[in-house]
């Protein structure tokens, strides 16, 4: 007869310290299968689990009215209840569960009973894990993201834009803060024109549920972290995107938000305790926002005040979105498994983490712990919006931190970079500006735990598109795009960058920057997947970038190789990527009128006498004594047997 463990909680019974007690009743019987699918509660999350995890523990969230005066009943073999706690709200119950390692998938009923004698079930799932935890594989230096704001991207499907059931129900193409319809089945039915461009992973801003009354177009401020808003799509077409993306070979990164919620996140008109989110007495009297003071250094600086420091992580971002207070463990445990969720939901291949520096950083370096605890081989990209290396660096995995921070995060974002490109290219020669920005902003990799795994970007979602950084200018806009494609980087290439996308008439405003995509949208005038309507520079661009993206794909020396670079000399800067006997050889030269060089100076890069071939026109040049650059660009060369 099989054997399973029937466990009776007394919830009432709680210690009125704590409210927190062990099992007090457990007792063997025959086992029972789940024979109808009931949904009695007004809420359980995670809404389903997996067996096969390293960590066996899970924590359910319970949300239903009274709920915490029920006692309950779980009859399922394998698992074993370790804990319950009931919130400062009576609508809550915190169920801690131990899957163990023998236990099987299937389904079991939560049985809830109150004193009048009423009755709930809620059937909930064990579900088997698809694949080894081994073969969620990140993205690294060989992958180029192509970040996507999907209300801006493409509508394909026109009959999901809008919901009476939702705060937000008009779309407005005029209004840049409006909804404008783009969904995920109109990133999915463009999978093939991403994937011909040359990326190899897609980055689209956060698809969850953002039920906002307004600017919820942008997804930063969630209101259910377990539901796709259906304005963006289904699960399912969330789900169809991930797998036909991962059957041409691409990634998919989820955007997440650890820090905070949006202010109609449901749990906001009845908080689980009286500290899940920061300043939340505060909140409840109806008193002014606690705005954070933005002071990211507080999580760095050896002099930093206490009083900084709490100002940093708990104020709120902005008074639409509420401080979450990673502090309170079951807020913590909600966090970390919802990422997990996610990541076995969907078959991901990594996370960008939003507003990084900005939580509880003791709490970050537990959830990337747990996440790559169970998936050794993902990746994690986390924000920090800074232009000094040293802070950027701090978050590395591999960092020596002399505070003995260990952050687990596999790659942080370079802004510092992404400012030196935009100002070597726009300051004029001298001997602190222009171009020996890149040569000593590139020198700061020393600082690095790992170099190759920083991600890199022209821009992003957050600021002025490079077109308008760098004031119109194609040629400096080109240069740009090259040197970051050849670094010993992950680049991540904002949509719309391959035709010259641009906020001139409102530089850095993030309605304008993040533009509709032109022909996402039935009745577009112009099309750029198809290139009808577009200008010749926009396809000029674009061919441009997609043979770059398509040599990149396959070059190991960019992925791989060693970096050797020269100080900028006569309006020049070369740079070299070297891995065995081939060579990848990056030329900016910033020079108006016709300039040779004198190829001696890179003698020691011992190219004299062979062939390189350029990735761009084709043409091939013999390495000798020096080269004439006959006008103002880049220039990639690549060695080809002689």
């Amino acid at each position: 007869m099989k054997k399973i463990i029937l466990v009776t909680l007394l919830a009432f019974c709680f210690s009125c310290k704590n409210k927190e007690d062990k099992a007090t009743t457990i007792t063997s019987i025959s086992s029972t299968e789940v024979t109808e699918i009931k949904n009695d509660i007004e809420r359980i999350e995670p809404p389903h689990w997996w067996t096969g995890f390293k960590n066996t523990k899970l924590q359910l969230l319970v949300k239903h009215p009274e709920i915490a005066k029920a006692t309950f009943t779980i009859i399922y073999p394998g698992i074993k209840i370790d804990n319950v706690k009931k919130g400062d709200s009576p609508n809550y119950l915190f169920i801690d569960l131990d899957i163990t390692k023998h236990t099987k998938p299937g389904k079991f009923n939560i049985v809830f009973e109150f004193k009048n004698g009423n009755k709930l079930t809620q059937t909930y799932e064990l579900k088997k894990r698809t694949k080894a935890a081994t073969d969620y594989i990140g993205f690294d230096s060989s992958d180029v993201l192509y970040l996507i704001t999907p209300d801006r991207f493409a509508n394909a499907k026109p009959e999901n834009d809008r919901f009476e059931s939702m705060n937000e129900t008009t779309i407005n193409r005029s209004d840049n803060y409006a909804r404008h319809g783009g969904d995920i089945k109109g990133i999915t039915n463009h999978l093939e024109y991403i994937d011909d461009l040359g990326f190899t992973a897609i980055w689209s801003c956060p698809l969850l549920t953002n039920d906002m009354k307004r600017g919820s177009y942008h997804g930063y401020a969630i209101t259910d972290y377990y539901q796709v808003d259906p304005r963006f799509g289904t699960f399912a077409e969330y789900k169809e995107l991930a797998d036909k993306a991962n059957n041409r070979g691409m990634k998919l990164i989820m955007d997440q938000i650890a820090n905070h919620c949006g202010l109609e996140h449901w749990w906001m008109k009845d908080l689980p305790f009286n500290d899940w989110v920061n300043y939340q007495k505060e909140f409840e009297n109806g008193e002014k926002t606690t705005y954070s003071n933005h002071r990211r250094t507080s999580n760095q600086d050896i002099y930093a005040s206490k009083s900084d420091q709490k100002g940093m992580t708990n104020g709120w971002f902005v008074e639409t979105m509420p401080d979450l207070n990673q502090q309170n463990p079951y807020m913590a445990n909600y966090i970390i498994q919802n990422s997990i969720w996610w990541i076995e939901s969907l078959g991901l291949s990594g996370i960008r983490q939003d507003t990084y520096p900005y939580p509880d950083k003791e709490f970050m370096s537990k959830w990337a712990g747990a996440i790559m605890t169970e998936y050794p081989n993902f990746s994690i990209v986390g924000e920090e919006w800074s232009y000094n290396p040293l802070l950027i660096g701090y978050w590395q995995k591999g960092a020596n931190n002399k505070d003995g921070y260990k952050s687990n995060l596999t790659s942080t974002m370079d802004f510092a970079m992404q400012r030196k490109t935009v100002e070597a290219l726009t300051e004029k020669e001298s001997w602190d500006k222009g171009l020996v920005k890149i040569y000593e902003g590139l020198a700061n990799d020393f600082h690095y735990a790992n170099p190759k795994d920083i991600m890199i970007f022209p821009d992003n979602h957050d600021m002025s598109r490079i077109f308008t950084q760098l004031n119109g200018d194609v040629v400096n806009t080109k240069m740009a795009l090259s040197y970051q494609l050849v670094l010993p980087r992950i680049p991540q290439i904002y949509y719309g960058t391959e035709i010259l996308m641009n906020d001139f008439e409102k530089p850095g405003d993030h309605g304008l920057i993040r533009t509709d995509f032109p022909g996402g949208w039935q009745g577009d005038t112009v099309n750029a997947f198809t290139g009808e309507g577009l200008t010749a520079d926009q396809k000029d661009m674009q061919s441009y970038l997609k043979k770059l993206l398509n040599f990149r794909k396959t070059s190991k020396v960019i992925h791989d190789g060693e970096t050797v670079h020269f100080a900028p000399f006569m309006g020049t800067y070369f740079l070299f990527r070297t891995l065995g006997d081939e060579t990848v050889v990056h030329i900016i030269n910033k020079n108006e009128q016709p300039i040779t060089i004198d190829l001696k100076r890179y003698a020691e890069m011992n190219l004299t006498g062979k062939t390189l071939k350029n990735v761009i026109t084709d043409e091939k040049f013999i390495w000798n004594d020096a080269i004439e650059l006959k006008e103002k660009g880049s220039i990639i060369l690549y060695s080809i047997e002689n």
